[in-house]
């Protein structure tokens, strides 16, 4: 309702990126339209900006292995499992994927390394010695090959009629463990426990991280189901 308020809707405003993962989306009335569908709820709500929200979540993995460092299969599939660095949000006490809002002007990949430093290695809380540090271990697993599980609208409680979340989830896979065995988790910002957990179909996950997670372990051939599920 500020007179002075007149965003740009499915286009960059300024550093502010208003357009959409999913295309452009419907503005009625000045305000932008979920393009999902109804919530039950008008307005902004609890979310920072009307129309899409950007969020990024980096997935970062392992394998789990034993004292020997051999890699362990499930003893019902035989496919062996993985594990990821996951947060027990502050907010609402649910376990997740360590991510956040992309700062304005800022690029995916730097959101991504940013919101895993901070909610998992608690670089906010570190000397400039320590951060230069966790920087230059973190270099190696961020700029190897990744592979982007999910760009788009996220089912997210915050989610209203005029405002929602989308994000980009990535997969940054540490095939020997030897750059995350050397990185010790602590958390940090929005986090109020951080640690690595295995993955299976079991995990209750925030929001829609559960199925970013299932992508990921059919991505990498890992262990989810014990369910060996219908035959081809």
């Amino acid at each position: 309702s500020d007179k002075g308020f007149s965003p740009k809707f499915n286009e960059r405003d300024g550093e502010v990126e208003r357009r959409s993962l999913n295309g452009l989306y419907v503005v009625e009335n000045g305000r932008p339209r979920n393009p999902v569908g109804r919530t039950g709820l008008t307005g902004r709500g609890l979310l920072g900006r009307w129309g899409p929200n950007h969020a990024a979540d980096p997935v970062v993995t392992r394998w789990k292995r034993d004292g020997s460092g051999n890699k362990i299969a499930h003893p019902v599939t035989g496919k062996n499992i993985l594990q990821f660095v996951a947060i027990k949000r502050r907010d609402c006490g649910e376990w997740a994927i360590p991510g956040g809002m992309v700062d304005p002007g800022e690029k995916i990949s730097a959101t991504l390394k940013r919101e895993f430093e901070e909610e998992a290695l608690n670089s906010l809380q570190k000397s400039p010695e320590e951060k230069a540090e966790l920087e230059k271990q973190l270099h190696k697993l961020f700029s190897q090959e990744h592979f982007v599980v999910y760009r788009g609208y996220v089912d997210d409680p915050r989610n209203t009629d005029n405002a929602w979340m989308e994000t980009e989830a990535v997969n940054y896979h540490d095939e020997t463990g030897e750059t995350m065995d050397n990185l010790p988790l602590e958390a940090g910002d929005d986090a109020g426990i951080v640690k690595w957990i295995d993955i299976s179909e079991k995990l209750k996950l925030y929001a829609s991280h559960s199925y970013f997670i299932k992508l990921v372990t059919e991505k990498r051939g890992a262990h989810w189901s014990e369910d060996p599920g219908p035959e081809c």
